[in-house]
């Protein structure tokens, strides 16, 4: 049997739960489904996602989906993290516009162990695939199957002519260097440890039996090649594997002639400890990362270069941008009155990372006061050595005075530092440069963004996710990016990456006292606290009032959580709510224009977690900004 959803039901969705999961110990979902259509493309095509849904957490975690329509049953393959809590896995169909569409799904198993290992006695085959050739492939041996003259006695696993496992061999090589490969599913979680498998290889010219990492964007690292010797039984290979980031182990076997022999490969498995007595520890980005908010972190200047770059804090005020971590706490600033030069350079060296490893560099630079911005500011990689010294990113221009992201994806094969440099040109040309919230992680900026979502992260670079207008019309909240269109109120860019979307209300389409509100959709009730945070906007000598309530369901009166009236800062200013509902219930922004039409207020970047937060915000209610304005604190 399998199951599946119905298609009369246009545009909604059908979900099903599993009971209550517990997962001591790492675990592997396979998941055999079809999108089955008739028509050849949809605007919106049917999705099938797989969610978990941990206890004490409002949202569920997407942990994978997919929209490709297929004639036969595929499968999908993904790493469960052991933990602690209980937690329930939830299918979901979107049936999309589409009417010919179906999907269908024949058979969930949840087994213990990582997705990557195999011993091939299930049709699956545990999501291995073959990569055809027309001449030499992958083939299953063993059981009752007898079509080979390379067939083996017996499987490794059971020991057993009923036993199965892969075999690959040379009859029908046609050309020099014919190949063959075996790719395995894809990692999904990161993971690190000893690969082991075993392997038969019985030649009479030359094989080659090599095994690859390959990363998404199709880079291949070879991790292990067999030595020439004969193994005319069932051999051990351990090989030190580590995937940060999405990766696919391939088996690959090269033929040079049709009597090259075969090789037959069985019993994949993983353990999360290295193979060699190496005990090293996989390399944690979060020590090229830095806020400034308490000190430097792990990045320092060098004395000879003098103090290109300064630590400073502004306090709210509405003529000079503050940090973009809260918009009250610290940043980097170069150029100051200290070392404003002609030709005066400042340099900012990150720690040494390792080589080899794919990076995505993201940091937030502004600037103010030049003529020309083009190479004002740029990255550097220096290899260790300090010889070599290559520009992998520079400015070319950008809104003045707004908070910008960059993002640069770099590998390089030996270990190397990051350095921002800051250059000042003419004493007539010589603006600030400031730098603030650099992050690193593993693997490609691309292939960050295909990542899942965070959930309960909204930054309205899309839609409005969870949120949904309670009226529409001329108090209403309007997504936009860009600077708003009165002058001296409102936003320059958004705080997600200064140039994306924020939410507004456009005070000069309504009167003096007028509400705006955004709801959010009805969110999972849970035991303990939750943290709310969010980037809010209110510069204009006329704002009004934004406000945040809980409403719990069932319930009339709305919980007011947080407020701000009046003028607060020109930069957007981090919001802290600590909040808990063991009923259902959801969250709504009200926003009051104020007395002019300078009272544009916005907010971005709504991220809600689980847990107590972690920072204390010091005012829940205020109003006005405070009277030292406009001043840097170095």
């Amino acid at each position: 049997h399998y199951i599946s959803v119905d298609t009369s039901y246009e545009g909604e969705k059908a979900v099903l739960s599993s009971p209550d999961l517990y997962s001591e110990e790492w675990s592997c979902v396979r998941l055999i489904y079809q999108i089955a259509t008739t028509s050849d493309t949809s605007p919106d095509p049917a999705r099938l996602n797989l969610y978990l849904r941990h206890e004490g957490e409002s949202f569920d975690r997407l942990l994978w989906s997919a929209k490709e329509p297929s004639d036969s049953w595929l499968i999908a393959s993904l790493d469960l993290m052991n933990s602690t809590k209980k937690y329930k896995l939830v299918l979901e169909g979107e049936m999309g516009q589409d009417k010919s569409t179906s999907i269908a799904v024949f058979e969930i198993k949840i087994t213990s162990g990582y997705c990557i290992e195999c011993d091939f006695e299930e049709n699956h085959l545990c999501g291995y695939v073959n990569r055809w050739n027309p001449n030499v492939n992958w083939f299953v041996g063993g059981g009752s199957i007898r079509n080979s003259q390379s067939i083996l006695p017996k499987d490794h696993t059971l020991n057993s002519a009923l036993g199965h496992y892969m075999y690959v061999d040379s009859v029908y090589v046609k050309h020099f260097q014919e190949v063959a490969q075996l790719i395995s599913p894809k990692t999904m979680t990161p993971i690190s440890g000893c690969l082991s498998f075993y392997y038969q290889l019985k030649q009479e010219s030359s094989i080659v039996f090599t095994v690859y990492l390959r990363d998404m964007s199709g880079f291949y690292e070879e991790i292990w090649k067999t030595d020439s010797a004969l193994n005319a039984d069932w051999a051990l290979a351990e090989v030190d594997f580590n995937a940060p980031y999405p990766m696919e182990v391939i088996f690959e076997v090269a033929f040079n002639s049709a009597k090259g022999g075969y090789v037959a490969l069985d019993d994949i498995s993983f353990s999360p400890v290295y193979c060699s007595n190496q005990t090293g520890t996989p390399f944690n980005p979060a020590i090229a990362s830095c806020n400034f908010e308490e000190d430097l972190c792990n990045f320092y200047q060098d004395h000879k270069d003098g103090p290109g770059w300064s630590r400073v804090k502004v306090k709210r005020n509405v003529y000079r941008a503050g940090d973009h971590t809260t918009g009250f706490g610290y940043y980097l600033l170069a150029n100051t009155k200290f070392t404003s030069q002609p030709g005066y350079i400042g340099r900012l060296y990150g720690p040494t990372l390792p080589g080899n490893l794919q990076f995505c560099l993201r940091f937030y630079y502004a600037l103010y006061g030049f003529f020309k911005m083009s190479g004002t500011l740029a990255v550097y990689i220096f290899e260790e050595n300090h010889v070599i010294q290559e520009k992998i990113w520079s400015v070319l221009d950008s809104p003045k005075g707004v908070w910008t992201q960059a993002e640069i994806s770099f590998k390089k094969p030996m270990p190397c530092k990051v350095v921002f440099v800051s250059w000042c040109k003419s004493f007539w040309d010589c603006g600030l440069v400031a730098l603030d919230d650099v992050s690193l992680s593993l693997g490609s900026c691309q292939a960050a963004d295909l990542l899942l979502p965070t959930p309960g992260k909204c930054t309205f670079e899309i839609d409005e996710c969870v949120f949904t207008q309670k009226k529409r019309g001329r108090g209403s909240w309007h997504r936009k990016r860009g600077p708003t269109p009165t002058s001296y109120t409102g936003p320059k860019g958004d705080h997600t990456t200064g140039v994306g979307h924020y939410m507004y209300i456009e005070a000069s389409n309504m009167v003096y006292g007028q509400r705006a509100y955004l709801v959010s959709r009805s969110l999972r009730g849970t035991s303990g606290k939750q943290c709310l945070t969010f980037f809010y906007h209110m510069y204009g000598a006329g704002t009004g009032l934004l406000s945040v309530y809980l409403k719990k369901e069932g319930d009339e009166e709305e919980i007011p959580l947080w407020r701000r009236t009046g003028e607060q800062s020109i930069s957007w200013l981090r919001g802290l709510i600590e909040y808990e509902s063991d009923t259902n219930y959801r969250i709504i922004f009200e926003a009051i224009r104020g007395v002019s039409i300078r009272s544009d207020t916005a907010i971005d970047d709504i991220l809600f977690q689980a847990g107590p937060c972690l920072e204390v915000e010091e005012i829940q209610f205020s109003s006005g900004y405070p009277d030292s304005l406009n001043e840097i604190e170095y």
